[in-house]
């Protein structure tokens, strides 16, 4: 290899690292309860971003089930969406929330 296939193999390595490494997880977790209307009332909303952004993993906690976890992350009132990425929190709602709040959200975490 001369000096000029070694320069352009770099350039691909590094290109390669840069997409492959800065790449971030991205969850969005839905607490939500059997007997919760208004989470009733979320969930084709979620169906549909889920649908929209497979590349966000969707998580849906029952919070009766999973105690721990919803004290994690101190969900007091249902539902509660909470949007993550490997920096923390980027955003929760609490209540029915507007497809347009939420994906902002999974945007805001897609580019951080």
């Amino acid at each position: 290899m001369n000096s000029r296939t070694l320069i352009l193999w770099k350039r691909l390595f590094d290109i390669h690292d840069y997409c492959c490494l800065n790449t971030m997880s991205i969850k969005l977790l839905d607490f939500y309860a059997d007997w919760c209307g208004p989470c009733k009332t979320q969930d084709p909303i979620l169906d549909e971003l889920e649908a929209d952004y497979t590349e966000v993993a969707f998580e849906k906690i029952n919070v009766d089930d999973e105690q721990d976890i919803a004290n994690q992350y101190e969900v007091r009132s249902l539902p509660t969406v909470v949007v993550e990425n490997d920096d923390g929190v980027v955003d929760r709602f609490i209540g029915v929330t507007q497809r347009e709040d939420i994906e902002a959200a999974i945007q805001q975490a897609l580019w951080e």
